[in-house]
C-alpha cells in the first residue's frame, strides 16, 4: 500500500476518492484551504463508510499560492490532483478562471516533481475534450481536444483545456521523470456525502424540489462519482496508464428529460415534481435575453456529444454504473441526508 496525496479533500470527488483509497488500505494526506474544514471532511468520509477516518493527515494549501505544497507532498508516492477552481458566478474576465486552474495544476506538479513523487493523476474534464466543435455526430475519445476558440466555450470550459495542456507540457519539458496520467470525467453524479457536491447534482436537486418545471432540451454525459474515484485509483497504479488520458463516462448521453423519467420510474412519489415534459428551445433562447443565468446554456440546446469509454474499459478493466443508476443514487442520497430543503 502507498501514501497518497489527494488535493481538495472537501470536494465531492475528492472526498469519495479519499474514501476509496482508505478502503483499499492506502494512507492519505489531503489539502484543504482552511484546516477548519477538517471536521467537514471527516463527516463525509464517515457517511461514505470509510475506515480509519482519523488517520487522514491534513495540510492547509491553496492552488493560488505556493505555501504548504512542499509539506503536502512530503512522503507521497502518488498525487491525485482532484482540486480545481469552479466559478460560483459568471466571471468578469475569463482569466479569473483560466489562470488559477492552469497555475494551480502547475504548482502541484512542480511540488510533486521536487518531492520525487512517482506519478500524478490529474483530474481534468470532458470540457477539455469535446467542446468548441459545434454540432457534430462524431464520437469523442482521448485523442480529441476542445477548441478553445470554438462556439459555446465558456471561461470554465476553456480553463480545463488550458490547464490540462499546460500539465502535459510541463511533464514533457520539466517533469524530470514524473509520470502524469489524466482522467477526464463528464458530469459527475452519484451519492452525495454532504453539502459539498458537484454542479451536476443541482440538476437532480432542482428536479426533485420543483425548481425545474420543464426539462430543457439538453443532453449530458454522466459518471457516478464512485466510478470516477475508482478510475483514479486504477490510473494511479496501472503501469500502462503512465502518459495516458482516460475518459470517465457511463455510456451514451442522457437528456434532462431522460433523467427526470429515471427519477420518476425509480423513486415514485419522491420524484413527483420532476419535469414531465421538455421546454421548447425557442422559449429558453427568449428567456436568456432577460435572464443572464441562462445565457451559457443556449449554445448547449439540442447538442448531443457522444464519447467513448472504451479505453478505460479495455486498458484498466473499468466498469462504470449506468446513467440511470448514477442519477437515482444522487436523488436517494439527497433524500437520505435531508438536503432537499435548501
Amino acid at each position: 500500500m502507498a501514501h497518497v496525496l489527494v488535493t481538495g479533500g472537501t470536494g465531492f470527488l475528492g472526498s469519495h476518492t479519499i474514501a476509496r483509497l482508505l478502503t483499499a488500505g492506502h494512507t492519505v494526506t489531503t489539502t484543504v484551504r482552511s484546516l477548519e474544514r477538517r471536521p467537514d471532511v471527516e463527516r463525509m468520509l464517515t457517511v461514505a463508510g470509510a475506515p480509519h477516518v482519523d488517520g487522514v493527515s491534513y495540510v492547509e494549501a491553496d492552488l493560488t499560492a505556493d505555501r504548504g505544497w512542499d509539506r503536502a507532498v512530503a512522503g507521497a508516492e502518488y498525487v491525485l490532483h482532484v482540486a480545481s477552481p469552479f466559478p460560483g458566478a459568471r466571471p468578469g474576465s475569463e482569466d479569473e478562471v483560466v489562470v488559477p486552474a492552469r497555475d494551480g495544476a502547475l504548482r502541484v506538479l512542480r511540488a510533486a516533481r521536487d518531492a520525487g513523487v512517482r506519478r500524478t493523476v490529474l483530474t481534468s474534464s470532458f470540457a477539455a475534450v469535446g467542446y468548441g466543435h459545434g454540432r457534430t455526430g462524431r464520437t469523442f475519445d482521448e485523442n480529441d481536444w476542445t477548441r478553445t476558440d470554438g462556439p459555446g466555450v465558456s471561461a470554465y470550459i476553456k480553463s480545463k483545456a488550458v490547464a490540462e495542456r499546460a500539465a502535459w507540457d510541463f511533464a514533457e519539458r520539466e517533469g524530470d521523470g514524473l509520470e502524469l496520467t489524466v482522467v477526464n470525467p463528464v458530469g459527475i453524479f452519484g451519492p452525495v456525502l454532504g453539502p459539498d457536491y458537484s454542479a451536476s447534482i443541482r440538476i437532480v436537486h432542482a428536479m426533485l424540489t420543483g425548481g425545474m418545471r420543464s426539462a430543457p432540451p439538453i443532453w449530458t454525459n454522466t459518471v457516478d462519482v464512485r466510478d470516477a474515484a475508482d478510475l483514479h485509483l486504477r490510473a494511479m497504479t496501472a503501469p500502462e496508464a503512465a502518459g495516458q488520458r482516460y475518459l470517465a463516462l457511463a455510456g451514451e448521453p442522457i437528456s434532462f428529460h431522460g433523467i427526470a423519467l429515471a427519477l420518476r420510474a425509480r423513486l415514485g412519489e419522491a420524484a413527483a415534481q420532476a419535469p414531465a415534459g421538455t421546454a421548447p428551445a425557442w422559449l429558453l433562447r427568449l428567456l436568456a435575453t432577460v435572464r443572464p443565468a441562462l445565457r451559457e446554456t443556449v449554445p448547449q440546446l439540442g447538442v448531443v456529444r457522444h464519447a467513448s469509454n472504451a479505453k478505460a474499459r479495455k486498458e484498466l478493466d473499468w466498469s462504470p454504473r449506468s446513467n440511470e443508476d448514477a442519477v437515482v443514487a444522487t436523488a436517494e442520497s439527497l433524500l437520505r441526508l435531508g438536503l432537499l430543503t435548501g
